[in-house]
């Protein structure tokens, strides 16, 4: 039973125009990096099939979800806010980006992968019950969890957001809601100027200062999300893997490294191999600078399938 790699061609076809950071070589780089490094070897390729409504009705308001696909622009670009654009191909890009979190969930839930890996885009922390920003239309992981709890039935759901930007729509989502704790590190004073007061008992954000680097986010990690995480005992862990933290991506300023990532990576599947059995869906977010996304996917990809 291998791991699953979640994509799809289609993730490739959403635009944002000339020189947008959140562009469709990132997918290119980072399953080339992975093809390099032998990991997708030790993979099991899956298509992401398209979220269907009633999928995306769990996390999404329907008339927002409407609304969305109505915009769709038959040619150009139609803008959403001021940093978010869709193309003619964008909402089909959004409806396999969180398609592929429904389908990781059920793979992993059915006992036929251990864990998965979504190399998808857009990308979907900001979209909010309600709207979507930051380049993202749908909140994939939010859609993978609310399925894991109201189609699979499970209890506890860990969500944990790595990402330099908070995670607000996630946020907005899950607020209130005892079955999931989420826990994010974010770099404070960045987009979208969230996150330092949470807005629920099931929320534990770690906003960190500017270059606070290596140790600070590795402390973080070790002293305020683990103890929470083992307390939680969740039951599925989902990861809203964001990699513009890197000291190489100007997206953000707090400097962590390929490195760092393997890090979190160990002491996130060591705790679901304590209380979840392993279980372990993880979805791309951000990363921009290409070289430096493709290697930190790299590291954590190694330890989530078990190569590290």
């Amino acid at each position: 039973m291998l791991p699953a790699f979640i994509s799809h061609p289609d993730c490739a076809r959403h635009d944002m125009g000339p020189h947008h950071p959140e562009c469709p070589e990132r997918l290119g780089a980072i399953h080339d990096m992975l093809l390099l490094r032998g990991l997708l070897d030790y993979m099991h390729p899956y298509d992401a099939p398209l979220a269907t409504e009633a999928q995306l009705g769990r996390a999404h308001a329907i008339n927002y979800v409407h609304e969305l696909i109505e915009a769709s622009p038959h040619t150009g670009y139609r803008k959403v806010d001021p940093d978010t654009d869709m193309n003619p191909f964008t909402v089909q890009a959004a409806l396999r980006a969180a398609g592929a979190a429904v389908y990781a969930t059920d793979l992993v839930l059915g006992g036929q992968a251990p864990s998965a890996f979504c190399s998808v885009r857009p990308p979907g922390h900001h979209a909010e019950r309600s709207s979507a920003m930051g380049f993202c239309f749908f909140n994939n992981v939010a859609v993978g969890i609310r399925h894991a709890l109201d189609v699979h039935g499970l209890q506890r759901v860990a969500l944990i957001d790595f990402d330099v930007h908070h995670g607000n729509g996630s946020e907005d989502i899950f607020r209130g809601d005892e079955r999931v704790l989420m826990c994010s590190i974010f770099e404070q004073g960045l987009y979208p100027y969230s996150g330092d007061t949470a807005v629920g008992p099931n929320m534990l954000n770690i906003g960190l200062p500017a270059r606070s680097g290596s140790e600070t986010f590795r402390d973080a990690v070790a002293t305020q999300w683990l103890p929470a995480l083992d307390a939680f005992a969740p039951e599925i862990l989902y990861i809203s893997a964001g990699f513009d933290a890197h000291r190489e991506d100007d997206m953000g300023n707090l400097g962590l490294m390929d490195a760092d990532y393997a890090w979190v990576t160990r002491q996130l599947m060591a705790l679901a191999q304590r209380h979840c059995k392993g279980r372990v869906v993880s979805c791309l977010e951000g990363g921009y600078a290409l070289n430096p996304l493709a290697r930190s996917v790299a590291e954590h990809v190694k330890v989530l399938i078990g190569a590290d």
